[in-house]
C-alpha cells in the first residue's frame, strides 16, 4: 500500500467524521429551535424572557402554569420519546438487515399498546402499573415473533411476516378493548392510540427519561457489534462476536425504550420506522448512525406536534402527522425493494 493510498484513506475518514459531526451538530440545533418552539407556543405566545423567569421558578399569573405544567412536560415527551423511537426503529433495522425490520411493523410497538390500553381501560391502574405492562408485553411480542418465525435457519423475510401477521392480530385486539373500555375513558383512550403528547406529566415521564438516560449508552458502546452483526451471520460468527449475547442486550434495550416511550405518548406511528433510513442518508457510511437516529426520532416527534397544533383550524396528534409523512416512504420502499428482488 502506497503512502497516496494511505493518504487517501485518511482524508476519507476525517471527511466522514466531518460530515458526521456536522450533521448531528444540525440535527441537535433543529431539535433545540423545536423545543424552544414548544415552550413558547401555544394558546398564547409568551416572550423568551417570561419563559426563563417561569423554568427558574419566579411565579407569573399563567405563564408558569401553561410553561411549567403543559408546554414542558409535552415537549420533554417529545424530546425522550422521538429520541426512544428513533434509536429504537434504528437498531432493529440494522440488527436484522432490513428496512421493514422496525418496532412499528413487526408488532412490538402493538403489544406494547395492548398492555397500555388494558391497563388503562380495563383494569384502570397507575400510570407506573402501565408501564412495567408495556415493558413486559414488548419483550413478551419479541419472544412470540422469534419463536414463531423460527425454522432450520434464521430468515429475516420469515421473522417480518411473523411480524406482520402478530401486528394485525394486535391491533384487532386494541380494537376490542377500545369496544370494551368505558365510554368515560374512550376519548382518551382515542387520543392516546393516535400518538399525542397531549396530557403529558412529569410524574409520567420520569421512568421514560431514566430508561433513555439507562439504554442508550449500552446501544452506543455496541455500536460496533451492531455494524458487525448488519454483515451476517455466519460473518459476526468469524469475526468472534458473540451474537446471542449482543443481540439479547440490543433488544432488551431497544423493547425497554420502545415500550416506556408507548406508554407515555402511545404509538406515534413511523417515527421508528423512518429515523434510522433518514439518519443513514444524512451520516453516509463509515460512521454510526446510532445518536443521528434518535436525533432524527426527536425533530420528527417535535415537529409533527407543532403541525398538529398549529398548521391546521383543527388540532391533530403528532401520530396522525407522522403517519401522513411515513404511509408513501412506505409504498416507495416496498415498490424499491421488490424491483431489486428483496421481498
Amino acid at each position: 500500500m502506497t503512502n497516496q493510498t494511505i493518504d487517501m484513506i485518511i482524508a476519507g475518514r476525517r471527511q466522514r467524521r466531518r460530515r458526521w459531526i456536522f450533521v448531528n451538530a444540525l440535527l441537535l440545533l433543529i431539535a433545540f429551535a423545536l423545543s424552544c418552539a414548544m415552550l413558547l407556543l401555544g394558546s398564547a405566545f409568551y416572550p423568551v424572557p417570561e419563559v426563563l423567569r417561569a423554568l427558574l421558578g419566579e411565579s407569573q399569573d399563567g405563564v408558569s402554569f401553561a410553561v411549567n405544567t403543559i408546554r414542558l412536560p409535552r415537549m420533554l415527551a417529545g424530546l425522550f420519546a422521538g429520541f426512544a423511537f428513533g434509536i429504537a426503529g434504528n437498531t432493529f433495522q440494522t440488527m436484522l438487515r432490513n428496512p421493514l425490520a422496525n418496532p412499528d411493523i413487526l408488532g412490538i410497538t402493538a403489544g406494547s399498546s395492548v398492555a397500555a390500553l388494558f391497563c388503562i381501560l380495563i383494569l384502570q391502574t397507575s400510570d407506573t402499573t402501565a408501564s412495567i405492562a408495556s415493558v413486559i408485553a414488548g419483550l413478551i411480542t419479541v419472544v412470540l415473533i422469534y419463536v414463531l418465525s423460527k425454522g432450520s435457519s434464521f430468515s429475516v423475510g420469515r421473522l417480518i411476516l411473523v411480524g406482520i401477521g402478530i401486528q394485525a392480530m394486535l391491533s384487532a385486539v386494541i380494537s376490542y378493548l377500545l369496544m370494551e373500555g368505558g365510554q368515560e375513558d374512550l376519548p382518551s383512550a382515542l387520543q392516546w392510540i393516535s400518538g399525542s403528547l397531549n396530557g403529558s406529566q412529569m410524574d409520567n415521564l420520569l421512568p421514560l427519561m431514566i430508561t433513555v438516560l439507562l439504554c442508550t449508552p449500552i446501544v452506543v458502546l455496541l455500536g460496533k457489534h451492531l455494524n458487525i452483526l448488519e454483515l451476517g451471520e455466519q460473518s459476526a460468527f468469524s469475526l468472534g462476536l458473540n451474537t446471542d449475547k449482543t443481540r439479547i442486550l440490543l433488544i432488551l434495550s431497544s423493547v425497554c425504550m420502545i415500550a416506556l416511550a408507548t406508554s407515555v405518548t402511545g404509538p406515534i406511528s413511523f417515527v421508528a420506522f423512518l429515523s434510522g433510513p433518514i439518519a443513514k442518508r444524512l451520516v453516509g457510511v463509515g460512521y454510526s448512525n446510532i445518536i443521528p437516529a434518535g436525533l432524527v426520532g426527536i425533530n420528527l416527534v417535535l415537529g409533527a406536534d407543532l403541525i398538529g397544533q398549529f398548521a391546521f383550524d383543527v388540532r391533530f396528534p403528532a401520530g396522525i402527522i407522522t403517519g401522513i409523512l411515513g404511509a408513501p416512504f412506505l409504498l416507495y420502499l416496498l415498490i424499491r425493494m421488490n424491483r431489486r428482488g428483496s421481498l
